[in-house]
């Protein structure tokens, strides 16, 4: 039967359409929540490279392909929010070679746990300025050590903006609230100060390229009377069990600390069932779940109930352990609206499971291929480069 000319036409502009598209059958769509191409976010700047939490930092994060950066909240004595990974500030700067300061050490609870050192909630932003950053992990490069300020939250907003018109795309801040109640219990309640400085750039809006994270619960629930911006429910663990793949509580990670103050008893991982999802979606627009949550990672044992050296480097830890069936917390979290924006993957092989034969891409797929809709790394050009393996992958 022949077609009418209107029909053909229409017939060929489908066809051609659908080429335009890349319309094959390799051609698939992302499994994300809203089937764009999952984020990276770059973790504390680019950690595995340079200090955390510097703008020199953040700025390699961004060239090497980063959609957001991420800086830690915590507050100084004065009242203005800096970029540090806790209110302790004494492994991630030199705080502790200056002699200036050697009265400050202080020992101070932080969510229930005794910790000595120094609090950037002793220091002025002035103080903070003299100080540089330090490598916090002994097994990465130290030589940038004492070279990059500590930056406020506006330095690190103003660097995603002159920085993403350079690349020319925008570029998110991922901030997170770091320790509200120890915030709140010395009178420097974050919220609001954070709400006010990002008002000053005119990120109000649910689009505003700002996401805001946190583990506890009751700040985040204040934030949503107060913000349409994207808010992202972290969930936390102290470790592995390797025969079991689950993972495993201790304070302070066991539960959020606002939960433990108010005398809850429920461990962090009631959030990743369906109930407790479905009560994050109450107020929180995604979870921000460890990576065990959603692909558990089990050690092989012998006879005798010992978990064996896969490696064979004459330690048995994570490196000897392979990942495990996934579990449905991506597709339950989906299901309910909320994103999913896991953490935090490194290239170091000691960081790597097993069955990923020291190869982090191939850490990076498993997770794409699950649908997860952002990943927050170390080392943004080999995430990138591994998202860029994905899209080729479904034929885009």
């Amino acid at each position: 039967m022949s077609l009418s000319r209107p029909t053909l036409i229409a017939a060929l502009c489908s066809s051609l359409a659908l080429t335009a598209c890349g319309g094959s059958d390799n051609d698939r769509p992302f499994a994300t929540l809203d089937g764009k191409q999952p984020l990276v976010i770059g973790h504390r700047g680019a950690a595995g490279y340079l200090p955390d939490h510097t703008l020199e930092g953040y700025r390699k994060a961004i060239a090497m392909g980063a959609d957001f950066i991420e800086p830690d909240l915590v507050a100084t004595k004065d009242g203005e929010l800096i970029a540090r990974h806790e209110p302790n500030i004494t492994a991630t700067t030199d705080v502790s070679t200056r002699p200036e300061f050697a009265a400050r050490k202080t020992t101070r609870m932080v969510d229930g746990v005794a910790e000595t050192g120094w609090f950037a909630t002793d220091f002025t932003l002035a103080e903070i300025k003299t100080l540089r950053a330090i490598q916090p992990l002994s097994d990465r490069d130290p030589s940038f050590n004492g070279q990059y300020q500590i930056p406020t939250l506006r330095e690190v907003l103003d660097l995603a903006r002159t920085e993403g018109a350079k690349v020319g795309r925008t570029i998110g801040v991922y901030p997170e609230t770091k320790h509200p109640t120890y915030h709140e219990d010395n009178n420097l309640k974050l919220e609001d100060r954070l709400l006010a400085i990002l008002a000053e750039y005119g990120y109000t809006k649910k689009d505003s390229p700002v996401i805001l994270q946190s583990f506890e619960t009751a700040n985040l629930k204040y934030l949503r009377t107060k913000t349409q911006l994207r808010l992202i429910q972290l969930v936390d663990g102290d470790d592995y069990d390797f025969r079991t793949g689950a993972v495993t509580f201790a304070p302070p990670f066991d539960r959020p600390y606002d939960w433990t103050r108010a005398g809850r008893t429920e461990l962090f991982g009631s959030m990743v069932t369906p109930a407790g999802l479905a009560e994050i979606a109450k107020y929180a627009d995604g979870v921000g779940p460890w990576k065990p949550y959603i692909v558990p990672v089990k050690g092989s044992f012998d006879a005798n109930g010992k978990m064996l050296d896969v490696n064979g480097d004459g330690a048995v830890n994570y490196a000897d352990a392979s990942s495990s069936t996934p579990t449905s917390l991506i597709t339950d979290a989906h299901k309910l609206g909320l994103m999913v924006h896991t953490w935090t993957f490194r290239n170091e092989a000691k960081r790597l499971a097993a069955d990923y034969k020291g190869d982090p891409k191939a850490e990076y797929l498993q997770f794409f291929r699950l649908g997860v809709d952002g990943l927050f790394s170390d080392f943004s050009d080999t995430a990138v480069a591994a998202r860029q393996a994905y899209l080729k992958e479904l034929g885009r």
